[in-house]
C-alpha cells in the first residue's frame, strides 16, 4: 500500500509546490511617488524592490509619466527603496507581502545638502512631452545672458522670432502667448514688445502647445506659447544680481529676491534697463500706371532708438493649511520710449531724379502697465483631487507724440509738412478663473470657467501745419476715438485615462465671443467711405458662439519612446488694430490700415509625434496638418489717393480670404557625445496653401518654406563654457510677395567665479549682421523691394551673483520636473 501511497503524496506536494509558484507569479507591488512639497507626481524616479533573504536578488523599475509604479514579483519578505536626484532616499525594511498590494502615495523630500553637486542636471535633457505639450528648460543658455525674452524664445524648437519681433510656432504667427498659463500686461495683451523688455533670466521654462487640451483658451491657431516665470521654492532667503552692458549701448541690472518660510513664501523679480537700438529700412517702389507722377520711389530709412524702462513683480504666496495656499502678486511697468527715424526720400521720373524730401520722425511714447492677480489652491489630498481659483486685473496706458517733419532737399530747401501725431491707448483686462480636478483610480476628470473681459481706447489727433498762418489745425478726417470691446465666457471639461501603456485626454470647451466697436469721429461719411470703403459698419457688435474639441493621445512603445496623436479647433480673434480702420501715418506713401469688417477665423489641426530617448541622445518629432477658415491676410492694394505732390498711396489691409491649409514635419535632437559637448538642434518644413479674392484680385498662393536651429555647447576646463547658436529662415512667399531667406549666429562664453556664487558671460547677437528681412513684393500696377533690420549686431558682457543660491538650484529636480507653477496655472 505505501507504495502508491507516497508516490500519490509526492505528486501532490508537486501540485501544490507548482500551484504556489503560479500564484506567486500575479503578486504587483504598485504606488505613486510624489514631492513632499508641492504635492506633484515625480516622473522616472527609481523604485528598488530588494529580497530580504537574499539581498543580491534585486528587482524594481522607473516611474511614468504620472509618478505611478506597478512591479511583478513572488510573495515574500523585502526591503523598498525609493530613489530621485537632489530628493532624500525613501526606504522602508522588512516588509512581508502576500498578495498584491498598492503603497500609496510615497512622499519625497528635497535633499538640500545635495543641491551643490547637482550642477550637472542643467545639462540633461531639456524637454518632455506631455499629452498636450513640450517642456522646455531654457535656464542654462548662455547665448541669452543679458538678452530678453523674445531672445530666450528664439532658441526653442518650434518657434520662430522675426526681425521685429513677432512670434511664430511652425511657421505660423497666429500664436497665443501666455505668462504663467494666463493672458498678462507681462506679454503686452496679445503684442509682443512687452517681451523685448523682461529680461531672459527670468524664464523657469516654456511650454510649446501645439495641440492645447481643453483647459486652455481655444485663442491662437497655431497654438499656445506658455511662459513660466520662476517662483522661488528653497526655504530661507536667497536671490541674485544680474548686471549687462553692451554695444550698442546697452545697460541692464536684474535682482531676484526671495524669502521662504514654513508659514508662506516671498518672491520678487526688479529690473531696469537702457538701450539703444539703431535699425534701418529700405523701399524701392516702381510704378506702372499713370495715376502717379513718378515711376519710381527709393525710401531710405535709419532708425535710432532710445529707451528707458523699469519693472518690478512681488508677490506672496502664504500657506492656509498644508494643502491650501493663497498668493497675490503685483506687476508692474513703465517704459520711456524715444525712437528717431529719418527717411531720405528719392523720387524718380522718366529714370531720373526729379526731387528729394527729408522726413524725420520722432516719436515720443511712455507707458505704464500694472496688473494685480489672486490665486486661491486646494490641495485637497495627495492624489490630485484640485480646486483653483483665479482673480487677475490688468491696465495698460501709452502716451504717444509724434512729430513729423518733411523737407524738399532737392530742386529746392524747403519745408514740406509739419504734423504733430497725438496717440492715446487704455487697456483694461479682467479675468476671472476656476479650475476643478478630480482624480479616479487612473482617470482624472476636468471642469471649469474662464471669463475674461477686454476693453481698449485709441484716442488719435492729427494735427497739420498751415503754412499760411503759421498755425497747426486739426485733420478731422483723421482724428478719432476708437473702442474696441472683446468679451469672452468659456466652460470646459475633459476627461483623461490611462489604459496600460495607452493614455487618453478628452476635452470640449464652449466659448462665447462677444466684439464690439464703435469710433466718435468728426468725418462725414463720404470722406468716412473713401478711408474704410462702402459699406463696413464702424459702430458693431458681433456674436459668436463655438465648440472647441480636444483629443490627444499617448502610446508608450517602451519607458524611452512614446508616440502621440493630437486634434483641436481653434479661434483667431482680431486685435483691436487690426480692426482700427483709421490708416497710420509712419509713411505718407506706404499705410496701414485696420479693416472693421474682420471676423474672427477657425482652424482644425492635426498633430503626430514620435519621441525617443537613448543614453546620451533624444529625439523629438512630428508631422501636423491645419486647415484656416476664413484666414487672416494682409494685402497691399493702391488707394487710389495720392499726397499733395503727386506721390500715389498704398496701403496694406487685413482680410478674410477663405481657406489656409498648411501642413509640415519637424523634428528636434539632443545628444551629447561627450561629457563636455552638448548638442541641440531641430529642423521644421512646412506647404502653406491660401485661396481667396479680394475686390476682384485673386490672392491664392502655394508656397514651401523651412527653418533650422543648431546649438552647440562647450563645458571646458576651469568651468569655462563656449556656446554657438545659428539659425536660418528659408525663403518663403505669399500671394504678392516673395521674402528671402535669412541666417544668423550667437556665440557666447561664460566663466564661474567667487566659488560658483557668481558667472561672467560674453555674448555677441547676430555675429555677421545679418539678421535682414529682404522681400519682393508685385502687383499689376507696381513692385516693391524692400530691406529691414529692427536691430543691429550686439555684444553684451554680463555678471551675475547668487546669495545662498546654487547654480543649478532652479533645476534641482531635472528637466522632468511637473512644478507647481505648471500645474496651477492651467487653465
Amino acid at each position: 500500500m505505501h507504495r502508491i501511497i507516497v508516490p500519490l503524496l509526492l505528486l501532490t506536494l508537486s501540485t501544490i509546490k507548482g500551484q504556489v509558484r503560479q500564484n506567486q507569479q500575479n503578486i504587483t507591488i504598485s504606488g505613486k511617488v510624489i514631492d513632499a512639497e508641492s504635492g506633484q507626481p515625480l516622473e522616472y524616479a527609481t523604485f528598488v524592490l530588494q529580497d530580504a533573504d537574499n539581498p543580491d536578488k534585486v528587482t524594481g523599475g522607473i516611474t511614468d509619466t504620472s509618478g505611478e509604479f506597478s512591479i511583478e514579483t513572488v510573495p515574500g519578505k523585502y526591503n523598498i527603496r525609493v530613489e530621485f536626484l537632489s530628493f532624500k532616499t525613501y526606504s522602508l525594511n522588512g516588509q512581508t507581502y502576500t498578495s498584491s498590494t498598492n503603497l500609496g502615495s510615497i512622499r519625497l523630500e528635497a535633499d538640500v545638502a545635495q543641491l551643490e553637486a547637482v550642477e550637472v542636471v542643467g545639462e540633461r535633457t531639456t524637454v518632455e512631452v506631455r499629452l498636450d505639450k513640450k517642456i522646455y528648460n531654457i535656464g542654462k543658455d548662455i547665448t541669452t545672458s543679458g538678452g530678453n525674452v523674445s531672445d530666450a524664445l528664439n532658441n526653442i524648437p518650434s518657434v520662430s522670432v522675426d526681425v521685429e519681433g513677432a512670434i511664430s510656432l511652425r511657421g505660423n504667427d497666429n500664436v497665443r502667448i501666455l505668462i504663467n498659463g494666463k493672458p498678462s500686461a507681462l506679454a503686452g495683451f496679445g503684442s509682443t514688445d512687452i517681451l523685448q523688455q523682461l529680461p531672459a533670466d527670468a524664464i523657469e521654462k516654456v511650454e510649446v502647445i501645439t495641440s492645447p487640451s481643453a483647459r486652455y483658451d481655444a485663442e491662437g491657431t497655431a497654438g499656445i506659447l506658455n511662459i513660466v516665470l520662476k517662483k522661488e521654492k528653497t526655504l530661507g532667503i536667497n536671490g541674485s544680481v544680474n548686471t549687462t552692458v553692451g554695444v550698442p549701448f546697452n545697460a541692464r541690472v536684474t535682482t531676484n529676491f526671495n524669502i521662504r518660510t514654513e508659514k508662506f513664501n516671498i518672491f520678487n523679480t526688479l529690473g531696469y534697463f537702457h538701450r539703444e537700438s539703431p535699425g534701418s529700412g529700405l523701399n524701392d517702389n516702381r510704378y506702372f500706371s499713370d495715376a502717379s507722377d513718378f515711376d519710381r520711389i527709393i525710401e531710405d530709412r535709419d532708425i535710432t532708438r532710445n529707451d528707458d524702462g523699469f519693472n518690478i513683480n512681488i508677490g506672496m504666496e502664504y500657506f492656509l493649511t498644508d494643502k491650501s495656499s493663497v498668493t497675490g502678486s503685483f506687476f508692474y511697468r513703465w517704459s520711456d520710449e524715444n525712437d528717431v527715424t529719418e527717411n531720405d526720400n528719392q523720387r524718380f521720373a522718366d529714370g531720373d531724379l526729379n526731387s528729394r524730401t527729408l522726413r524725420t520722425e520722432d516719436q515720443a511714447q511712455k507707458e505704464n502697465s500694472r496688473q494685480f492677480s489672486l490665486n486661491y489652491t486646494n490641495n485637497i489630498n495627495d492624489e490630485g483631487h484640485k480646486l483653483t481659483a483665479d482673480l487677475q486685473y490688468s491696465y495698460d496706458n501709452e502716451d504717444g507724440l509724434t512729430g513729423i517733419q518733411e523737407n524738399n532737399t532737392i530742386p529746392n530747401n524747403d519745408l514740406l509738412a509739419l504734423e504733430n501725431i497725438y496717440d492715446n491707448q487704455k487697456q483694461d483686462d479682467f479675468l476671472a478663473q476656476i479650475d476643478y480636478v478630480l482624480p479616479m483610480g487612473d482617470a482624472q476628470f476636468e471642469a471649469g470657467y474662464r471669463g475674461n473681459f477686454e476693453k481698449e481706447v485709441n484716442d488719435y489727433q492729427l494735427d497739420t501745419l498751415n503754412q499760411n498762418t503759421g498755425q497747426f489745425e486739426t485733420n478731422y478726417d483723421l482724428t478719432n476715438v476708437f473702442t474696441y470691446r472683446e468679451n469672452v465666457n468659456a466652460l470646459y471639461t475633459q476627461y483623461g485615462n490611462k489604459y496600460g501603456k495607452f493614455s487618453v485626454l478628452l476635452g470640449l470647451r464652449l466659448e462665447n465671443t462677444q466684439m464690439k466697436g464703435n469710433v466718435d469721429a468728426n468725418i462725414d461719411s463720404e470722406a468716412l467711405q473713401e478711408i474704410i470703403g462702402q459699406d463696413v459698419d464702424l459702430n458693431f457688435d458681433k456674436n459668436y458662439l463655438g465648440l472647441f474639441p480636444t483629443v490627444n493621445l499617448i502610446f508608450e512603445l517602451s519607458k524611452t519612446q512614446n508616440i502621440s496623436v493630437g486634434y483641436n479647433r481653434r479661434i483667431n480673434r482680431p486685435r483691436g488694430w487690426f480692426i482700427n480702420p483709421f490708416p497710420s501715418r509712419s509713411s505718407r506713401t506706404n499705410v496701414f490700415q485696420g479693416n472693421p469688417d474682420l471676423d474672427p477665423a477657425y482652424a482644425n489641426a492635426y498633430d503626430i509625434g514620435y519621441m525617443k530617448r537613448w543614453k546620451k541622445l533624444t529625439l523629438t518629432s512630428s508631422i501636423y496638418y491645419q486647415k484656416e477658415t476664413r484666414s487672416f491676410e494682409f494685402i497691399r492694394e493702391e488707394t487710389g489717393q495720392v499726397t499733395s505732390d503727386g506721390i500715389q498711396i498704398i496701403r496694406s489691409l487685413p482680410i478674410n480670404l477663405s481657406t489656409n491649409e498648411r501642413i509640415g514635419a519637424e523634428a528636434g535632437v539632443i545628444y551629447s557625445p561627450a561629457k563636455w559637448w552638448r548638442l541641440n538642434s531641430s529642423f521644421n518644413f512646412f506647404t502653406f496653401t491660401s485661396d481667396g479674392e479680394f475686390n476682384g484680385v485673386e490672392y491664392g498662393t502655394t508656397n514651401s518654406s523651412w527653418f533650422a536651429r543648431l546649438s552647440s555647447k562647450f563645458t571646458l576646463p576651469a568651468k569655462i563654457e563656449l556656446q554657438a547658436n545659428s539659425f536660418y529662415m528659408g525663403p518663403r512667399q505669399t500671394a504678392q510677395s516673395d521674402t528671402k531667406g535669412m541666417f544668423s549666429m550667437n556665440l557666447a562664453m561664460s566663466k564661474d567665479v567667487f566659488k560658483d556664487k557668481a558667472t561672467v558671460s560674453l555674448n555677441v547677437s547676430d555675429v555677421f549682421n545679418s539678421r535682414k528681412r529682404r522681400s519682393f513684393t508685385e502687383t499689376p500696377t507696381f513692385t516693391s523691394d524692400s530691406e529691414f533690420q529692427w536691430r543691429k549686431r550686439q555684444i553684451n558682457l554680463s555678471f551675475i551673483y547668487r546669495f545662498n543660491q546654487p547654480k543649478e538650484k532652479n533645476n534641482r529636480r531635472g528637466p522632468q520636473e511637473d512644478g507647481e507653477e505648471e500645474r496651477q496655472f492651467e487653465g
